[in-house]
């Protein structure tokens, strides 16, 4: 089974010749023109929408045998190699996976020569197990040089390049700010929501805490999980509390913690909310409806970052 991963350029599916203006096989047709693939992944960034749909209809109409695949990934900059490294990243260990016994090759002709150096330098270090091939303009197509040949990234021209195998993964704090807000389903075009959802991305990463203002039913855990996923912190660390729906007399335990045997029905310790959000997020909605010895405890742990459990003579860290 052979399997092509490739981006889309604006040259395909097909392009206008430069003298007779006569339309032509982009590269990716031209390349399955001399060659056979049972899968193909089209990579495809924003700005390419349009060119990969119209690219994935060519191949089906002209290789009906050919299954094709497009992978989104939401470039913000195509020149920027962190980003297409990361964009490529997401999807090839997977793909790897479900065809572990296939024969992989990269096209370097369509897409930015940023995104042909991410191929080259994945596929030189043994990251991705695959076969460059090159597609040449037909201008310079001779008989001593095809339309289509191997990279032999093998040859002495072609520097080594080492590939520390560990695994890799996509750090939450380097996550796409659009694919977040397309994960939680946050959608407003208006400029005011695209304020607070830039202040958002900016204040994500910090340690400070922040406030959320809004209407009963607005969104505001919705905008505190943006914040969580944007923040770098482990996703499964976000804990949410709705504090108009505690006992007023189980507030503190509940959020601070307490200690066995502190009051009657303390049978056991009791690890508060605080604790447990402990390098996540905690999100206290309705913070405006806890009773007001409770809010000047919370202000201390806001503005110290200590916590004192109920029957412990010490506060510590969080």
């Amino acid at each position: 089974m052979d399997v092509l991963l490739t981006f889309t350029g604006f040259h395909d599916p097909y392009f206008k010749g430069l003298v007779d203006q006569e339309e032509q096989p982009g590269p990716i047709l031209s390349l399955l023109s001399t060659r056979s693939f049972d899968h193909i992944f089209l990579f495809d960034t924003p700005s390419t929408q349009r060119v990969t749909e119209e690219t994935k209809d060519a191949i089906l109409k002209l290789h009906r045998g050919t299954e094709v695949h497009v992978l989104e990934i939401n470039l913000s900059d195509p020149t920027n190699y962190q980003e297409i490294f990361r964009g490529i990243r997401v999807h090839i260990h997977s793909i790897i996976e479900d065809f572990s016994s296939a024969r992989f090759f990269v096209a370097v002709a369509s897409g930015t020569p940023h995104m042909h150096a991410c191929w080259v330098l994945l596929t030189a270090s043994g990251e991705i197990p695959a076969r460059i091939l090159h597609v040449r303009p037909p201008r310079f197509v001779t008989k001593e040089h095809p339309l289509v040949s191997e990279v032999d990234l093998s040859s002495r021209d072609f520097p080594s390049v080492r590939f520390q195998d560990r695994p890799i993964t996509v750090e939450e704090s380097e996550v796409d700010v659009n694919s977040v807000r397309v994960q939680l389903g946050i959608v407003g075009d208006h400029p005011a929501m695209q304020r607070s959802l830039e202040m958002g991305a900016m204040l994500a990463p910090s340690q400070a805490p922040i406030l959320i203002l809004g209407e009963t039913g607005t969104g505001k855990e919705l905008f505190a999980r943006y914040l969580h996923r944007l923040s770098g912190r482990p996703r499964g660390s976000f804990v949410p509390v709705n504090c108009a729906a505690i006992p007023e007399d189980l507030v503190e335990s509940l959020l601070f913690g307490h200690k066995k045997g502190t009051f009657t029905g303390a049978v056991n310790d009791q690890v508060g909310k605080f604790d447990t959000a402990d390098k996540g997020t905690l999100f206290l909605d309705e913070l405006g409806e806890l009773p007001l010895p409770a809010q000047a405890k919370l202000l201390r742990v806001v503005q110290d970052g200590l916590v004192e459990p109920i029957g412990q003579a010490k506060a510590h860290k969080v």
